[in-house]
């Protein structure tokens, strides 16, 4: 049997230890002090030397949580290159839209969409912790990487969540996509808790475009019929796949909306955090257009663009759908690098679908805020790539078409 390992972490603005397994747990050692155990996580890694157990955390009520009081919420460290660490920044607007939705539970799972590499995992991480925090026994599940973090006390949970972690067999993410939700409705029937969060990262991928809607059904069930009486469920879906949005939105059982790219402000906050010399922030934004992943994928090639650009040419097989293009197709892909809302048109839609499906360009929502999550793109914004009804999902994807178009 496997046992927990140590992975201390004070309980606000305290440095985190080493991460020994996907679970990302936190265990403290026993202090004869406390006599008051409250939820936090596991991990499975090689025996401790001492014993561990459950510490208590305090906790923050949302009855003491005034509006702006959200940014004192401790936040999470993520990696942003190899090597370079930094907290969650920025998405100060979306946080807040946590705490809400923490107040009241979530009537309809929301699901959100976004381009590749925007921060949507990132901000489903940072999501569980500010839900951890405010009393919910929160389970993060990214399906398609097979990766979870449990924030509950139930060691029976995260036991299983850890072997479903552990599987290799090709259905090894439909069963955690699955089972994710089996272990909500636990949480609430065996162990009576009151308040519950269920986070899952790209379970479209796992599951298959064509079952997405059944998906959110499954989480809506867990809502509006659940095994036991609750006080409050959140329940949100996070995915780059745009093609379910339209399978998704044919029914009202989730709450589309959509995330973008990092506003310029806090981009840049992250952009200061690369080490080493680097070319001028506004060239980076320009490149990038607030990606924080095209960010990454830059620094790893030590800031040449040319080289990012051909990588993700060959990466997404541009030239090969080129090919495929009939002229007047292609005619009308070099009108959209300059203009991708001319993609928006009744005789061009098998084509804009063909980049949605490639995760190339993005179908970009309304700026209506409660369509939302954190801040808009501009109502258009020709530099980056960014139309009203049609986006390339960051600057690098518009380079990559418009170099292969040259080239084939």
């Amino acid at each position: 049997m496997r046992e927990l390992g140590r992975f201390s972490e004070k309980a606000y603005g305290g440095e985190a230890g080493k991460v020994l397994h996907p679970a990302s747990v936190r265990a403290e050692p026993r202090n004869n002090s406390v006599t008051r155990y409250t939820p936090l996580g596991f991990s499975a890694c090689r025996p401790p030397r001492r014993r561990w157990g459950f510490a208590y955390v305090p906790r923050v009520s949302l009855n003491f949580l005034p509006w702006a009081a959200f940014k004192l919420v401790k936040r999470i460290k993520l990696e942003i290159a190899p090597g370079v660490e930094t907290e969650f920044v920025d998405r100060d607007r979306a946080l807040a839209q946590v705490v809400e939705w923490a107040e009241r539970g979530t009537r309809f799972p929301v699901v959100i969409f976004g381009p590749e590499g925007c921060g949507k995992t990132a901000f489903l991480r940072q999501a569980a912790a500010v839900l951890r925090d405010l009393g919910y026994d929160a389970i993060y599940v990214d399906a398609a990487h097979l990766h979870f973090t449990a924030h509950t006390d139930v060691a029976d949970v995260v036991k299983r969540l850890i072997d479903a972690t552990a599987e290799t067999s090709g259905v090894a993410q439909l069963k955690l996509a699955n089972l994710a939700i089996d272990i909500v409705k636990e949480l609430l029937a065996r162990w009576g808790r009151r308040k519950v969060a269920i986070l899952i990262d790209e379970a479209f991928q796992a599951i298959g475009i064509e079952k997405a809607g059944i998906y959110v059904k499954s989480l809506l069930n867990l809502i509006e019929y659940p095994p036991r009486s609750y006080e409050r469920i959140v329940a949100i879906a996070a995915t780059s796949e745009g093609l379910s949005r339209r399978e998704i939105g044919r029914h009202r059982w989730g709450r589309l909306m959509m995330m973008w790219n990092m506003p310029k402000e806090g981009f840049q906050r992250l952009y200061e955090k690369l080490p080493g010399p680097k070319p001028p922030f506004d060239d980076v934004w320009r490149w990038t257009g607030g990606n924080p992943s095209v960010l990454a994928a830059l620094y790893e090639n030590k800031w040449r663009w040319d080289d990012a650009v051909r990588v993700l040419l060959e990466q997404r097989g541009v030239a090969y759908i080129i090919r495929s293009l009939t002229p007047t197709e292609r005619a009308w892909l070099e009108e959209a690098v300059d203009d991708p809302d001319t993609l928006f048109a009744r005789e061009k839609m098998d084509l804009l679908n063909k980049l949605v499906e490639m995760n190339i360009v993005a179908e970009v929502m309304g700026r209506y805020q409660y369509l939302w999550v954190d801040e808009p793109p501009p109502e258009r914004d020709p530099k980056l790539g960014v139309g009203r009804n049609v986006a390339w999902q960051s600057p690098i994807h518009r380079e990559a078409v418009r170099r292969a178009l040259r080239e084939v």
